[in-house]
């Protein structure tokens, strides 16, 4: 049997997808608070660099998938306006669940939600302007098949934009985002009583693809112009290619 990464763990398809779901359960009445906590609230400035590369207009049909607490959609909505579309998708029911909430709240009622699983998209071929995932794809269990199912649902010339955890380039800087990192189940302990979690989270990083590893897999599976924009010379990378 096939078996997949969970962390350091390697885990069957069915099972991963079901502790992932466990995880993302667990932590996502603190999830914005974590974030900012273990980005140091660099998470918001990156989320803004990826709607500047997303060359997104009034009207445009836009794909938050994996979107959680709406972080992406919100920042989509004011621009794509009441002609165009955001919709946050995540097969996560309580992250979509505080992400309704925190949405409607800000009075954004024009974001639609869809709970889905990325690897099978309930949508037309050829829907959407701009696809997004922010912090997500790590999580996936076959990025490879989800990154041919995002290509199938854009329309030709729309594009994908993966922001994720990446490989600091420095040797410095790396070592000291692995200690860093090591701090983020005891923080997540503290804060929530969840530690497990959080360190599914920090390995999750490690096992993630590299820069150049994702830019491959993105043309595998038939995105061209692919190219990616490190972030604090690698711990989070932009990666964006085109149909």
């Amino acid at each position: 049997m096939t078996r997949v990464d969970f962390g350091h763990k390697k885990v069957a398809p069915d099972q991963k997808a079901q502790l992932v779901r466990g995880v993302f359960e667990s932590v996502a009445e603190n999830y914005d608070l974590m974030n900012d906590l273990m980005s140091l609230g660099t998470h918001r400035l990156f989320k803004r660099m990826t709607l500047q590369m997303s060359s997104v207009r009034k009207g445009h049909r836009i794909l938050d998938l994996a979107g959680g607490t709406g972080d992406l959609a919100a920042l989509f909505a004011p621009v794509v306006g009441d002609t165009g579309l955001v919709v946050l998708a995540d097969i996560n029911s309580e992250m979509m669940r505080v992400g309704r909430d925190r949405l409607l709240d800000q009075g954004l009622a024009q974001i639609q939600f869809c709970q889905a699983d990325g690897e099978q998209l309930p949508f037309a071929d050829d829907t959407f302007n701009c696809i997004t995932i922010g912090f997500g794809l790590r999580n996936f269990t076959d990025k490879t098949a989800a990154l041919v199912e995002l290509r199938r649902i854009l329309k030709h010339g729309g594009v994908l934009l993966i922001l994720e955890f990446s490989k600091p380039q420095n040797p410095v800087i790396d070592a000291g985002y692995r200690v860093f990192q090591s701090l983020w189940p005891g923080v997540g302990k503290l804060l929530t009583g969840d530690a497990e979690s959080y360190q599914y989270l920090v390995e999750s990083i490690e096992m993630h693809p590299s820069q150049e590893a994702l830019k491959l897999m993105m043309e595998d599976a038939g995105f061209t112009d692919v190219e990616y924009h490190n972030l604090m010379t690698g711990i989070a990378a932009i990666h964006r290619g085109s149909k």
